[in-house]
């Protein structure tokens, strides 16, 4: 028997640019996106919109076409764009792909053309996945429009689906072309959407940068009063912390079991399931960084007064820290409806054994294998205490 060895690398460089206004006529940074072939037809460019959004900016396909007419030479524009429901809707129902691959096969964008999603975390993970799969790979630019999206989902390497009543089951890791925020889009957010993001922020500042959370605790009640200034200062701050791990832990592509920037969402993708994704999804993420916080605390590691302090930041910023499905079968952590099961959900996910991030310290987190059911049960016990409706 022989055996012949391979070994190769890949280098993967994009950008994550912060603008105003992205497609008013002087502004270059989407045209400075777009490679054309030397002697090539010119790029064509599919734009993938979240409904929801498009509501708000109904006048936004009308700018990319005047856009356009003032740069024809640079890409040709797909004169229909494709339109799917914002929030888990566009995760949930595979239609919505069908729907993208289908203009994908049908407007014959290729390789060397360009997918263009504007919107939502959900409907980016969605359209990149698409992207991901047809012809093994499309170039994506990614135009996220929420505070969540902006700081955080898609700032990263990852695209997916729900399937199996399982958050992003089914899945890519692929490097976008480039991810374009910009912040006019965030004046129109819904106030659970401003909100929402804040979470993910909070979260990466815990395990990562103590003087950032300080900073998001100084800039609370502005932040929940949707000061402006304050939010760009978040959104920048967040993905440089998030993509500064994709670059430097080793493992961007999540082959191993250890996910630190998962802090919080063994429980939080449970509690999205278990609320039929009422909530949102920074929403669920700030109770799932509430209750290991607090459970942090009863295993002897988190200071009582900075768990006091993590969870008066989430107070502060609006946020609840309780909904009545954490309690759901939380004595049987075998079974599906349980917020427990979510552990063994998530291991699964990862693959190997299970690898939670905990708190030892705010900015300061450590790993763990294993946990005490009996302790996670109280800790529940204690985030109700702190049960109010939603602001």
């Amino acid at each position: 028997m022989k055996t012949i060895k391979q070994n190769f690398s890949v280098s993967f460089n994009y950008d994550v640019a912060f603008t105003e206004g992205l497609f008013r006529s002087e502004n270059q940074l989407f045209l400075n996106q777009i490679q054309r072939n030397e002697n090539g037809p010119v790029p064509k460019v599919l734009f993938i919109l979240d409904q929801g959004m498009y509501q708000h900016h109904p006048d936004l396909f009308e700018k990319i076409r005047q856009y356009h007419r003032l740069n024809k030479n640079v890409f040709d524009l797909v004169g229909t764009p494709v339109i799917i429901p914002g929030g888990e809707a566009a995760k949930n129902d595979y239609s919505h792909i069908q729907k993208i691959l289908d203009a994908i096969e049908n407007e014959d964008i290729d390789r060397h053309s360009y997918v263009t999603v504007i919107g939502g975390g959900a409907v980016v993970d969605a359209a990149g996945y698409a992207a991901s799969v047809a012809h093994r790979g499309v170039r994506l630019i990614r135009v996220p429009t929420t505070v969540l999206a902006q700081n955080d989902a898609s700032v990263g390497v990852k695209n997916g689906i729900n399937a199996y009543g399982k958050k992003n089951f089914i899945g890519t890791f692929t490097p976008p072309q480039a991810v374009l925020n910009d912040f006019e889009f965030l004046h129109t957010l819904e106030k659970r959407d401003w909100r929402a993001g804040i979470a993910e922020a909070i979260k990466v500042a815990l395990i990562k940068d103590a003087d950032f959370f300080n900073k998001l605790e100084k800039n609370a009640s502005l932040l929940e009063q949707r000061d402006s200034g304050s939010m760009k200062s978040l959104i920048h701050r967040c993905a440089e912390l998030h993509l500064d791990h994709i670059r430097t832990a080793g493992d961007p592509f999540e082959m191993g079991s250890s996910r630190p920037l998962d802090f919080g969402h063994w429980a939080a993708h449970k509690i999205e399931q278990l609320t039929n994704y009422e909530l949102r999804h920074g929403e669920a993420v700030a109770i799932g960084i509430a209750v290991d916080s607090v459970y942090s605390q009863l295993i002897g590691k988190l200071p009582e007064q900075e768990t006091g302090r993590i969870l008066n930041l989430f107070q502060t910023c609006g946020f609840q820290l309780y909904v009545p499905e954490l309690e759901n079968h939380l004595d049987q952590p075998d079974h599906a409806e349980s917020i427990l099961h979510g552990l063994e959900e998530f291991r699964e996910h990862l693959g190997g054994k299970l690898t939670i991030m905990l708190l030892n310290g705010i900015g300061s987190g450590f790993e763990v294998h294993e946990v005490d059911y009996n302790l996670y049960q109280k800790a529940v016990q204690i985030l109700k205490t702190f049960e109010t409706e939603p602001v």
